[in-house]
């Protein structure tokens, strides 16, 4: 079952993202994920298999950043392997996806994204989704949040997503529907 952890504040994000991410691996996965915004600079690592996995490819990596988002994934589109790990960039890769749940309409809207000019390097729902979602803010010139609002009004199934901006690493926009999240907000950012 898939599980997103994430985090933006004033600590190191790794550490508290990757505990969050092992703290759900009793709930079973196939790959896990992260990405770090540290300033202006992103990092992502994604792998098939285990947070333990994940941590190894990560050692001497940039690890730095206040921003994170973690995702463990259990399959449902596309097999098991590296780029069908989330997290999921734009094409323009400015915004970034973790999502839990199912689009059932996916393949209809990647169509229309195709012939629009989008291009797809895996097969999961969820990187249509945020090129949905790109595609809404850039037609719209409107911001992350109502773009998110927008794109979901044409998505058909359940989901918990959260989704930011590399532009704006200080805002993350989470939305739900027939998947839980849960989220926490700590005195003094802790």
């Amino acid at each position: 079952m898939c599980g997103i952890a994430g985090y933006l504040g004033f600590r190191k994000a790794y550490p508290i993202v990757i505990n969050g991410l092992q703290r759900l691996e009793y709930r079973g996965y196939d790959s896990a994920g992260v990405v770090l915004v540290d300033g202006n600079e992103m990092s992502l690592y994604k792998t098939k298999g285990k947070v333990s996995d994940l941590k190894k490819i990560m050692k001497q990596k940039n690890i730095e950043g206040n921003l994170a988002l973690g995702h463990t994934r259990w399959a449902t589109h596309g097999v098991p392997n590296d780029e069908n790990s989330h997290p999921h960039l734009s094409n323009s890769g400015n915004l970034v996806i973790v999502h839990n749940g199912i689009i059932e309409n996916y393949d209809t809207i990647k169509k229309e994204l195709i012939i629009r000019g989008y291009t797809f390097k895996s097969d999961t729902d969820t990187e249509v989704l945020i090129n949905l979602i790109e595609e809404v803010k850039i037609k719209n010139n409107c911001k992350l949040g109502y773009a998110v609002q927008m794109a979901l009004t044409n998505v058909v199934g359940a989901y918990a997503i959260a989704v930011f901006d590399v532009s704006k690493p200080d805002e993350i926009i989470v939305a739900k529907l027939g998947s839980p999240i849960a989220i926490g907000i700590g005195e003094n950012n802790t």
